[in-house]
């Protein structure tokens, strides 16, 4: 019983490491980098198309966070208070990235379904859509708050390019029941957003010049 009782302690504390440790990489290794690294490059190319699809680096993602959980913190575990802590720490980092990983996923792929996954989506869209150096936890905000990063918008501005095909109904429009959370900015599709650029361009040229 008292072996069930520390396992099920450190599965605890290593799925709370692990939100310090989603934090920490998606701050500093995913943004604070601006695109040196492979991490940050496939990041920032994430935030540039909004999109959800697994590539090889969530391969590469899933052997470091096996890696770190076998090769670091079940060792560390296991010598600071028994096997059975160690497996639990260990194994408790790879369920807290699981968790992550898969709310991530669907974020972007299916409309909310509770008080929590509504909760969730405000807070990364947030994140996703103009204000990139707030909001890096993606699963809860407790650390944002340590460090002073949390941002809690009334509303969410959603470029229409990038709008999560949940979010809109079959006329491309803002669906009902999500008009209190979020609005839609900008071009309908990148021709049109082009066309603004290139006009936006050809009235600067006209601009006199000292």
């Amino acid at each position: 019983m008292t072996t069930m009782v520390v396992f099920a302690a450190a599965l605890v504390a290593g799925a709370f490491l692990w939100t310090l440790g989603e934090y920490l990489l998606h701050r500093f290794a995913m943004h604070e980098l601006y695109g040196k690294g492979i991490m940050s490059r496939e990041h920032l190319n994430h935030h540039v198309h909004s999109t959800w699809r697994y590539e090889t680096t969530t391969l590469l993602s899933w052997i470091g966070v096996w890696l770190t959980g076998g090769l670091l913190w079940a060792p560390l575990g296991w010598w600071l208070a028994g096997p059975a802590f160690g497996v639990g720490l260990g194994l408790g980092w790879i369920v807290g990235y699981f968790h992550y990983e898969y709310q991530h996923a669907v974020a972007h792929r299916r409309a909310p379904s509770g008080r929590y996954s509504a909760w969730l989506r405000v807070h990364h869209f947030h994140h996703h859509f103009g204000h990139p150096m707030t909001n890096h936890g993606v699963t809860l905000d407790w650390w944002d708050r340590v460090f002073g990063t949390l941002e809690q918008p009334e509303v969410v501005r959603v470029p229409r390019r990038l709008a999560m095909p949940w979010l809109l109904d079959d006329d491309g429009e803002l669906r009902p029941e999500f008009r209190d959370r979020y609005v839609l900015v900008g071009a309908t599709d990148l021709d049109e957003r082009q066309a603004m650029l290139d006009r936006a361009r050809a009235f600067a040229s006209l601009a006199p010049t000292d």
